[in-house]
């Protein structure tokens, strides 16, 4: 029997939330309108809720024709939501950044921490540069069951911020900055090196796999409560 939707171009997993928890996530960047709408209702009509990244405003407005009331979208973050059940939040996950540089991806990591069912609360620009900032939030970013820490530049925020909690630190570089970032490498290269225990890197700009990792984690760490 099979365990996915044929759709010719695409086999939809809908083992996938059996299998492993969640239900497969769709990365909206190269597809088709066409092929969106026929991956988007096949998940739909097989009563799941849909998450979409890396998707333009054009492939909203296109999808937003056919799940008139069901389906949002962040500009920011560049995910579609496309709603079927209600979604329980529960726990908490802290995502912060450095600079407003890094919103874009931390709504990203946002998103999908939430639209997989973990509450979450931002702190944003508060970078070491300005080391007050964090220190001013530091009690409160502590409450979460696990941090989402963000930084382009030379991405020295998890480290700081690792060294003041007692939970888990996903470490997410930007590909924010001058010439010598190298587009988030110098930032990835700070995260990988760094002393400070208890930080787990993921790739540049992947705020998708920051928000899922720490959602796993988050939930987790409530069911064992």
């Amino acid at each position: 029997m099979k365990k996915y939707i044929d759709l010719d171009f695409a086999k939809l997993d809908i083992e996938r939330k059996e299998r492993r928890g969640f239900q497969e996530t769709v990365f909206c960047e190269p597809k088709e309108n066409n092929e969106l709408l026929e991956i988007f209702k096949a998940f739909f009509e097989n009563g799941a809720n849909v998450l979409g990244t890396r998707a333009s405003l054009e492939q909203f407005e296109f999808l937003k024709k056919h799940f008139e009331g069901k389906i949002s979208y962040n500009k920011k973050a560049k995910t579609i939501t496309l709603i079927n059940n209600e979604i329980e939040q529960i726990g908490e996950v802290a995502i912060i950044t450095g600079g407003t540089g890094d919103i874009a991806v931390a709504e990203e990591a946002s998103e999908t921490a939430k639209f997989f069912g973990s509450r979450v609360k931002k702190y944003y620009d508060i970078g070491i540069a300005g080391l007050n900032r964090l220190l001013d939030n530091i009690e409160e970013i502590r409450k979460a069951n696990v941090i989402v820490a963000i930084a382009g530049m030379e991405g020295a925020l998890p480290s700081v911020v690792a060294g003041l909690v007692n939970v888990p630190v996903i470490a997410l570089p930007t590909s924010v900055g001058y010439g010598a970032s190298l587009n988030g490498l110098s930032a990835l290269l700070t995260m990988l090196n760094s002393c400070t225990e208890g930080i787990t890197v993921v790739n540049i700009d992947n705020g998708f796999n920051a928000g899922y990792s720490a959602n796993q984690i988050n939930r987790l760490i409530e069911k064992g409560k």
